[in-house]
Protein backbone atom coordinates (compact mmCIF):
# COMPACT_ATOMS: atom_id res chain seq x y z
CA UNK A 1 0.00 0.00 0.00
CA UNK A 2 1.14 3.51 -0.58
CA UNK A 3 2.19 5.80 2.24
CA UNK A 4 -1.14 7.66 2.08
CA UNK A 5 -3.04 4.69 3.47
CA UNK A 6 -3.96 4.91 7.14
CA UNK A 7 -2.30 2.23 9.23
CA UNK A 8 -5.68 1.06 10.54
CA UNK A 9 -6.52 -0.38 7.11
CA UNK A 10 -4.55 -3.50 8.02
CA UNK A 11 -7.49 -4.76 10.11
CA UNK A 12 -9.75 -4.51 7.05
CA UNK A 13 -7.24 -6.42 4.93
CA UNK A 14 -6.54 -9.08 7.55
CA UNK A 15 -10.21 -9.88 8.13
CA UNK A 16 -12.36 -12.02 5.83
CA UNK A 17 -14.04 -8.92 4.42
CA UNK A 18 -16.48 -9.09 1.52
CA UNK A 19 -15.00 -8.47 -1.92
CA UNK A 20 -16.41 -8.02 -5.40
CA UNK A 21 -14.69 -8.65 -8.73
CA UNK A 22 -16.01 -6.92 -11.84
CA UNK A 23 -14.99 -8.32 -15.23
CA UNK A 24 -16.25 -7.36 -18.67
CA UNK A 25 -17.98 -9.46 -21.30
CA UNK A 26 -17.13 -9.19 -25.00
CA UNK A 27 -19.97 -6.69 -25.45
CA UNK A 28 -18.38 -4.53 -22.67
CA UNK A 29 -21.17 -5.11 -20.17
CA UNK A 30 -20.03 -5.67 -16.60
CA UNK A 31 -20.20 -8.99 -14.78
CA UNK A 32 -20.01 -8.58 -10.99
CA UNK A 33 -19.19 -11.52 -8.70
CA UNK A 34 -18.51 -11.91 -4.99
CA UNK A 35 -15.04 -13.34 -4.34
CA UNK A 36 -12.76 -14.22 -1.46
CA UNK A 37 -9.36 -12.57 -1.30
CA UNK A 38 -6.19 -12.25 0.71
CA UNK A 39 -3.71 -9.42 1.04
CA UNK A 40 -0.13 -10.71 0.95
CA UNK A 41 3.20 -9.05 0.12
CA UNK A 42 1.49 -5.78 -0.88
CA UNK A 43 -0.78 -7.60 -3.33
CA UNK A 44 -4.41 -8.55 -3.39
CA UNK A 45 -4.94 -12.16 -4.50
CA UNK A 46 -8.10 -13.91 -5.69
CA UNK A 47 -8.36 -17.49 -7.00
CA UNK A 48 -10.70 -18.27 -9.88
CA UNK A 49 -11.32 -21.85 -11.04
CA UNK A 50 -10.21 -22.76 -14.57
CA UNK A 51 -13.28 -22.75 -16.80
CA UNK A 52 -15.03 -20.04 -14.77
CA UNK A 53 -16.61 -17.38 -16.98
CA UNK A 54 -14.64 -14.68 -15.13
CA UNK A 55 -11.41 -16.08 -16.58
CA UNK A 56 -12.93 -16.11 -20.03
CA UNK A 57 -13.79 -12.43 -19.59
CA UNK A 58 -10.26 -11.63 -18.37
CA UNK A 59 -8.65 -13.43 -21.28
CA UNK A 60 -10.76 -11.35 -23.65
CA UNK A 61 -10.40 -8.02 -21.83
CA UNK A 62 -7.93 -7.98 -18.95
CA UNK A 63 -8.97 -4.80 -17.17
CA UNK A 64 -11.22 -5.39 -14.20
CA UNK A 65 -12.02 -4.05 -10.75
CA UNK A 66 -11.62 -5.54 -7.27
CA UNK A 67 -13.39 -3.90 -4.34
CA UNK A 68 -12.85 -4.97 -0.71
CA UNK A 69 -15.13 -3.34 1.85
CA UNK A 70 -16.67 -3.36 5.31
CA UNK A 71 -20.38 -3.64 6.04
CA UNK A 72 -20.06 -1.97 9.45
CA UNK A 73 -18.65 1.34 10.66
CA UNK A 74 -16.29 2.91 9.82
CA UNK A 75 -17.18 1.55 6.34
CA UNK A 76 -13.66 1.41 4.95
CA UNK A 77 -12.86 -0.02 1.57
CA UNK A 78 -10.28 -0.40 -1.17
CA UNK A 79 -10.72 -0.39 -4.95
CA UNK A 80 -8.17 -1.62 -7.49
CA UNK A 81 -8.90 -1.07 -11.17
CA UNK A 82 -6.35 -2.64 -13.46
CA UNK A 83 -5.27 -5.78 -15.28
CA UNK A 84 -4.23 -8.43 -12.78
CA UNK A 85 -1.30 -10.78 -13.17
CA UNK A 86 -2.63 -14.30 -13.85
CA UNK A 87 -0.74 -17.39 -12.70
CA UNK A 88 -1.61 -20.99 -11.88
CA UNK A 89 -2.28 -21.82 -8.24
CA UNK A 90 0.31 -24.54 -7.85
CA UNK A 91 -0.76 -27.18 -5.32
CA UNK A 92 -3.77 -25.04 -4.32
CA UNK A 93 -1.48 -23.07 -2.03
CA UNK A 94 -3.21 -19.70 -2.47
CA UNK A 95 -6.70 -21.21 -2.63
CA UNK A 96 -6.04 -22.99 0.69
CA UNK A 97 -4.81 -19.83 2.37
CA UNK A 98 -7.81 -17.82 1.19
CA UNK A 99 -10.38 -20.51 2.06
CA UNK A 100 -8.85 -20.81 5.53
CA UNK A 101 -9.32 -17.06 6.08
CA UNK A 102 -13.06 -17.30 5.42
CA UNK A 103 -13.91 -20.78 6.71
CA UNK A 104 -11.25 -21.51 9.32
CA UNK A 105 -8.32 -23.87 8.81
CA UNK A 106 -10.13 -27.23 8.91
CA UNK A 107 -13.20 -26.24 6.87
CA UNK A 108 -10.97 -24.36 4.44
CA UNK A 109 -8.84 -27.48 3.92
CA UNK A 110 -11.96 -29.61 3.28
CA UNK A 111 -13.37 -26.98 0.90
CA UNK A 112 -10.17 -27.04 -1.17
CA UNK A 113 -10.03 -30.85 -1.19
CA UNK A 114 -13.50 -30.86 -2.81
CA UNK A 115 -12.38 -28.59 -5.66
CA UNK A 116 -11.46 -30.66 -8.70
CA UNK A 117 -10.76 -27.78 -11.05
CA UNK A 118 -7.34 -26.10 -10.83
CA UNK A 119 -7.32 -22.46 -9.88
CA UNK A 120 -5.75 -19.37 -11.38
CA UNK A 121 -4.46 -16.64 -9.06
CA UNK A 122 -5.30 -13.04 -9.90
CA UNK A 123 -2.77 -10.68 -8.34
CA UNK A 124 -3.38 -6.95 -8.01
CA UNK A 125 -0.56 -4.63 -6.93
CA UNK A 126 -1.75 -2.58 -3.94
CA UNK A 127 0.29 0.48 -4.89
CA UNK A 128 -2.43 1.31 -7.40
CA UNK A 129 -5.31 0.80 -4.95
CA UNK A 130 -7.68 3.56 -3.88
CA UNK A 131 -8.80 3.38 -0.22
CA UNK A 132 -11.77 5.09 1.40
CA UNK A 133 -12.89 5.55 5.00
CA UNK A 134 -16.28 7.07 5.82
CA UNK A 135 -15.59 7.59 9.53
CA UNK A 136 -15.14 11.34 9.14
CA UNK A 137 -18.64 11.80 7.69
CA UNK A 138 -20.57 9.41 9.95
CA UNK A 139 -22.90 10.97 12.53
CA UNK A 140 -21.97 10.68 16.18
CA UNK A 141 -24.11 7.98 17.73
Amino acid sequence: MSAIWPTDFQTLLDSPSPAVLTTYRQDSTASVSPVWFRFQDRRFEVVIAEGDVKLSHLRGRQDCSLIVFETVAPFRGVRVERSPNLMPDLDNRVRSAIAGRYLGAEKGRRFVEQRETPGVVLQFDATEAHPWDLSSILPDI
